[in-house]
């Protein structure tokens, strides 16, 4: 069935704004893009020349009555702002992960897209990927039997001061951009879409300042200044999921390197899941008679597909659902970050 495409706009044009803008122009039938904004206008010159699509302001893309969707790929400081902005100016929202600072704020941002009819989604969207959707498959089909406990294991380091290409990922350090927020979004919504809501939380957090951090890039106007860390940085939970399943989330960025341990355990057999920040990735069975296999890829996007969540709320509107990667999840593991953090 062909629908007729969404006229879309983005605003932020950063480093993720190239992946979305390659997969949403050449990808997504259901979308057509025609204009990007940014705070930096060089950037958005820079998209709009290679994706061929218009450079606008924000408030060229509010008050143009053709655009419909919004992709919001701004850094999650103004996630609360231009997701806004854009609602009250009437249009349907998809917003890079996560939905805002704070859980009112994302709350207050729900409340004005029910009232006002508007769609509104959030990153991430690695779930739908072939990845989770094979784990989920497996899950729906008993082959694990029944869930009984999970484990969610993310170590990284976000040192990015010390000489790094990605000079722009200090944000990583302002409120709301903790590893819990930041990558730890991705284990949440895996485990929210296979296990279902959380119930409760608990949990442990500190803001390790251990050694001085310096903004290193001599064009940032901060340099030699040291970098101030605003956001917890090492934290570690448990989980209670309404259907039974516990589960441990530890979240670091702190680390020397980069581990990775995500599982699902069940009265027959252990789901090792592929890192939920991917698309796709080998999803294993382990079962309690000694068994392992390798499942095979049952569904389709395998690739970089940082988009997919958009184009299904493109689809969402033409075909008056909702839309997969909606606030409802997004609102959640939101919620259940920050009930870790503050407790």
């Amino acid at each position: 069935m062909d629908f007729k495409p969404v006229k879309t706009a983005v605003i932020g044009c950063g480093v993720i704004s190239k992946i979305y803008l390659e997969n949403c122009t050449k990808k997504f039938k259901i979308l057509d893009i025609v204009g990007c904004s940014d705070i930096i206008p060089e950037r958005s010159a820079l998209r709009a020349h290679e994706y061929g699509i218009k450079q606008m302001t924000n408030s060229e893309i509010y008050n143009d009555p053709e655009i419909e969707l919004v992709l919001n790929l701004t850094y999650h400081t103004s996630h609360y702002t231009v997701t806004k902005e854009s609602l009250m100016a009437g249009k349907h929202v998809y917003s890079e992960k996560m939905l805002a600072n704070t859980f009112d704020q994302a709350k207050e941002l729900t409340e004005i897209a029910e009232e006002k009819g508007l769609l509104y989604g959030c990153a991430p969207d690695t779930f739908l990927g072939s990845g989770l959707q094979t784990a989920r498959r497996a899950i729906d089909s008993g082959w694990i039997g029944i869930p009984i406990a999970a484990e969610a294991i993310l170590i990284r380091s976000y040192h990015f001061e010390r000489g790094s290409a990605d000079a722009e990922r200090h944000f990583v350090y302002k409120p709301g951009g903790g590893i819990i927020f930041d990558v730890g979004c991705y284990y949440l919504t895996g485990l929210v879409n296979l296990l279902g809501p959380i119930k409760r939380v608990c949990g442990f957090s500190v803001t390790r300042e251990a050694n001085e951090r310096y903004f290193m890039n001599s064009e940032n106007p901060d340099y030699g200044k040291i970098m101030k860390i605003e956001t917890p940085n090492h934290t570690a939970g448990v989980m209670e999921f309404i259907n039974g399943t516990f589960c441990p989330i530890l979240t670091t960025s702190e680390g020397s390197n980069f581990t990775n341990r995500y599982s699902i355990f069940g009265t027959e057999g252990t789901l090792t899941l592929n890192d939920p920040n991917n698309f796709s990735g080998n999803v294993s069975i382990h079962t309690k008679t000694g068994t392992d296999m390798t499942l095979p890829v049952a569904h389709a996007y395998t690739e970089n597909e940082r988009g997919l969540g958009v184009a299904d709320l493109a689809y969402a509107l033409r075909m008056n659902r909702k839309p997969r990667a909606g606030w409802e999840c997004g609102l959640h593991t939101l919620e259940a970050a920050h009930g870790i953090v503050d407790s």
